[in-house]
């Protein structure tokens, strides 16, 4: 114990001294946590390092973060100025345009993280295979990925023969990956679920293979390993994402 006046004011700075430090670690460990859990908006050079697995990954980490509720802190004003001059996505993702399922939050991905083409039944035709090569070859996208998902109902009206206007050629870029599934000949039809999903997943198969085949340009860098092309199914029900 301080026996005078001068060792008690000693004793007390130090005291308070090891406080401040203490605090101070304290603060900087929150600050380095906080950093943690931002978002980083996508430069030129962020993109430049994120290699094709590095960047399935990134969607992958997204995507338990989303079932887990724990998602990124972003401020999307920021990022849209920050993106406004430029923008580097790290990866395309073609989707479906079913309301249940979004490439950007159910990847847990801000504004200028990744590029989006949706179409009902997730297929690609030459305007998003175009689309897909500006994503890779003009604008750096290292990956790929195409998202299909339970529940579709464009895979169901494919099932189904349905007849609607324009849906009806939409429709019909589905058609193969019908026609691919084998079995279920007791019920091939919208109404056996598991029929549904067995197509919903023949139908990614299927637009990867379409992407490499009808496209000599993402061919080409798929074979360099300049990009990656994979496929997930997302699960409505649970906000899951199984990679294929």
């Amino acid at each position: 114990m301080a026996k005078t006046l001068e060792d008690r004011r000693t004793f007390l700075r130090n005291v308070g001294s090891g406080l401040v430090a203490t605090g101070s670690m304290a603060a900087l460990a929150s600050s380095a946590q906080a950093a943690h859990h931002e978002a980083v908006t996508q430069t030129k050079e962020t993109q430049a390092a994120i290699t094709p697995e590095k960047a399935l990954q990134m969607l992958k980490d997204g995507n338990d973060r989303f079932v887990q509720g724990k998602l990124l802190k972003r401020d999307h004003l920021q990022q849209v100025k920050a993106t406004g001059a430029g923008q580097f996505p790290f990866a395309a993702i073609v989707g479906c345009i079913d309301s249940r399922e979004s490439a950007t939050l159910t990847f847990d991905q801000g504004i200028g993280d990744v590029f989006a083409a949706r179409i009902a039944g997730n297929f690609v035709n030459d305007d998003i295979l175009g689309s897909l090569e500006f994503a890779c070859a003009a604008a750096g996208a290292k990956l790929i990925l195409v998202v299909g998902h339970t529940e579709c109902g464009a895979i169901k009206g494919a099932c189904d023969d349905v007849v609607l206007g324009n849906l009806t050629q939409t429709l019909a870029n589905l058609k193969p990956a019908v026609a691919a599934v084998s079995g279920f000949e007791s019920d091939r039809t919208s109404k056996n679920g598991k029929f549904v999903q067995a197509v919903a997943e023949k139908n990614v198969e299927l637009t990867m293979q379409r992407i490499r085949q009808r496209s000599a340009i993402l061919r080409d860098m798929a074979d360099k390993g300049d990009i990656g092309i994979a496929g997930a199914m997302y699960d409505v029900h649970t906000g899951r994402a199984t990679f294929m």
